[in-house]
Parts: structure tokens; sequence; C-alpha cells
């Protein structure tokens, strides 16, 4: 979803309102409508702009009446500093993305109680490289075996009446716990991020002494120290203008920062 479409519905109370009920609960017209204290008609119009994006859906119960429920979970990031503004919407990954390999520069000391869907994915992936690795016949025959003892097993845990129930209650409790204090700590370390970046750029404009779009110019030195420094590799990098890039290499240059030797740039020591 378009992060600007979605801050325009945000940017009404009543819409905003109508979300946080629908969050805790799947509510028809009439409820929404006590909720807000305004009228059923205006409480349609608003869900007709929340259906229209799909950010929420509605079912008809077994009375014929209509219940009206958020559809997709999406998150929001807006970014106001003195050095750029920018939005982002994003819907959450699969459970089962590789975090650690997406992510090099995070460490997220995490056990995951409850098996999920990218459990199952993985358990598949490794009978079938039983089945397909050496040994043939007897490996096949040794998964089939114990695809059968574990059909046993829970033909006999139906029969005790599911007596793992509780336990996996309580590592879905605990996982709970984990993921909301993880929660918080990414919200931490983003405001971290955020305060060194605003640090770091409010360096780059006293070095270039002027108020500048240090933004750009702090990706230009990005850009020079992570390619061949060649105008091409920095204009690809940065995904900006190439007039626009050698512009602001120029600059970095006359304000003693870059240097350009055989048609690349370089850092000055």
């Amino acid at each position: 979803m378009d992060s600007a479409v979605l801050l325009d519905l945000l940017g009404n109370e009543n819409r905003r309102r109508i979300l946080r009920l629908l969050s805790h609960k799947p509510c028809y017209v009439t409820e929404i409508s006590e909720y807000l204290g305004v009228s059923p008609k205006a409480v349609i119009d608003h869900l007709r702009k929340l259906e229209e994006t799909g950010l929420i859906e509605s079912h008809t119960d077994d009375r014929r009446r209509k219940y009206f429920h958020i559809a997709r979970d999406v998150r929001l990031e807006v970014n106001v500093s003195r050095h750029g503004f920018g939005t982002k919407s994003a819907y959450p990954a699969n459970p089962s993305l590789d975090i650690q390999g997406r992510c090099p520069h995070m460490h997220i000391d995490l056990e995951l109680r409850s098996t999920g869907d990218g459990a199952g994915d993985d358990r598949d992936t490794d009978d079938g490289a039983v089945r397909s690795g050496r040994g043939g016949h007897a490996d096949a025959d040794a998964a089939d075996a114990a695809d059968a003892a574990d059909d046993a097993e829970r033909d006999d845990r139906r029969e005790d009446g599911d007596d793992d129930r509780p336990d996996e209650l309580a590592a879905l409790a605990a996982e709970f716990d984990e993921l909301q204090d993880l929660e918080n700590e990414l919200s931490l370390a983003q405001r971290w991020v955020h305060g060194r970046m605003a640090d770091l750029l409010d360096r780059v404009n006293d070095r270039l002494g002027v108020d500048a779009d240090s933004r750009f110019y702090a990706k230009l030195l990005a850009a020079v120290t992570s390619t061949d420094g060649s105008h091409r590799a920095v204009v690809e990098e940065v995904d900006a203008d190439s007039e626009a890039v050698e512009d602001g290499l120029r600059r970095l240059a006359d304000a003693d920062l870059l240097a350009r030797e055989a048609g690349r740039w370089r850092l000055v020591e």
C-alpha cells in the first residue's frame, strides 16, 4: 500500500478510532456508530474508504448482519527531521524469513518456542532430503516408518484429549512475551539510529560549511568508498540523476573532502 494513501486515511480521527475498535473485534455499523457518536451514514462512508484500500473487509453472519474487520497487517513509518522527510509502509514478513541472513548488522537472541508454518516447511524439506539422499529404499522405508509412528502418536494424543494443549499454550504465551520485549527493543534501537544519523549529518553540514542536502552528500561519500569511485558506479549506487551526482561530487571536492584521480573519485586523506 502506498504510504501517502495510508497517511491520508489515517489523517481522519474517526477512521483511526474505527481501526482501533476493529483491532479488538469485528463490529457492525450500528456498534461503530454508537462507539464514535456519529451517524451510521458517516460510518458507512468511512468504512467504504477503508475497504477500497483493502485495509478492512466485511463478512455476513447467519443473521445476515454485516461485520467489518481488519484485513491485513500493515506497518507505517514516518521520519521527520532537519535532514529529510520520508514515509514507508510495509507488510509483515513471512515468519520463516531468515532475519539473521537479511539483517547482518543485527543479532536477535530469541528462541521461538511455538511451531509455525516456517518450522513445518523446514521439516518437510528435511524429510525430502532423507528420501532422496544416499541409502535409497532403506532410507525411504525408515522415513515411512517414522511417519507412521508420528501418525500413531498424534492419534494417541487425540484419544487422550489433547493433553499437550496446556504446554503449547504456555509456549505461545512465553513467545508472545519475548516478541513484545523485542518490539520495544527494536523501537529503542530505531531511536538510537535516528539520533546517530542526525548527528552525523550535522557533522557533514559542518564540513561543507553550509546548510546543504547533507543526506545526499553523505550518500555520495558512502558510494565513493563502497565502489570503485567511477562516476557511473557512484550514480548507480545513489540512484540519482547523473548531473546532480556530478555537481555534488564537485562540491565535495571544492570542500576538500574528495579528490579525482584517473577518472575516479576518492576520499581525501
